[in-house]
């Protein structure tokens, strides 16, 4: 997950992420919250942001998923299975936005929960080498690291659909901050969608400003509801 920063974080952008581990789940120790769902995290990620984007249905060839963030990698290697599994063609282009990249020994750790494709592995030995511009099969991976609020305004991709999956706006309300959702639809193609786990009312009217259509789904889990946007 990305963690975009007020001033006083902003200098320590790009330094690895601290973690601690509870029960199995990474923490992050600066925002004091689980990188996925303490019940099933890739669960979760298949519920909120691969239905919640109303994938595969969308899925063709040089279909773009944007990322704010990266954290595990959990949301993308979730993905490209669902890319695989539903037997498309082409390529499939992602960029994931992370401001506290995950040492390569904690992303083992955390990957280790779950029953990954093998293209897991494959993250996880380009990460090591310290390549952020990764191939993973058909899926052209470009991680950005960084203060969102500085690297998404300069971003010139545009996205078909959004993983909003940054840590509880309780915790980092700058990642969810009104400016930085209006240039998440500034860099959303017509007819492209975002999902968070999140149904805070800020982060729902703000997603409203930037020109999504919101609507409020049953969450994963304990949570009640989550928000789409097209």
């Amino acid at each position: 997950m990305v963690a975009a920063m007020g001033l006083g974080q902003i200098e320590r952008a790009g330094q690895t992420a601290g973690i601690e581990w509870r029960d199995g789940v990474p923490v992050s120790t600066l925002f004091g919250d689980p990188y996925f769902s303490l019940s099933d995290g890739l669960a979760e990620t298949r519920h909120v942001f691969l239905d919640g984007n109303d994938l595969p249905g969308r899925f063709r060839d040089g279909f773009h998923i944007a990322e704010l963030g990266f954290g595990t990698g959990l949301n993308i290697l979730a993905a490209a299975a669902l890319w695989a599994d539903s037997g498309q063609s082409g390529t499939l282009t992602v960029t994931s936005f992370e401001a506290y990249p995950m040492s390569v020994d904690d992303m083992a750790r955390a990957h280790a929960a779950f029953d990954l494709p093998p293209l897991a592995a494959d993250l996880r030995a380009a990460w090591a080498g310290g390549a952020r511009d990764i191939a993973l099969g058909p899926v052209r991976l470009r991680v950005i690291e960084g203060n969102a609020r500085a690297t998404l305004p300069a971003w010139d991709g545009a996205a078909d659909a959004w993983f909003l999956d940054g840590f509880a706006p309780a915790r980092n309300p700058d990642l969810w901050a009104a400016d930085l959702l209006a240039e998440v639809g500034r860099h959303t193609r017509p007819g492209g969608t975002c999902a968070t786990y999140t149904a805070a009312g800020h982060v729902r009217r703000a997603l409203a400003a930037a020109g999504f259509e919101v609507t409020r789904a049953p969450g994963h889990g304990r949570k009640r509801h989550m928000t789409r946007g097209r």
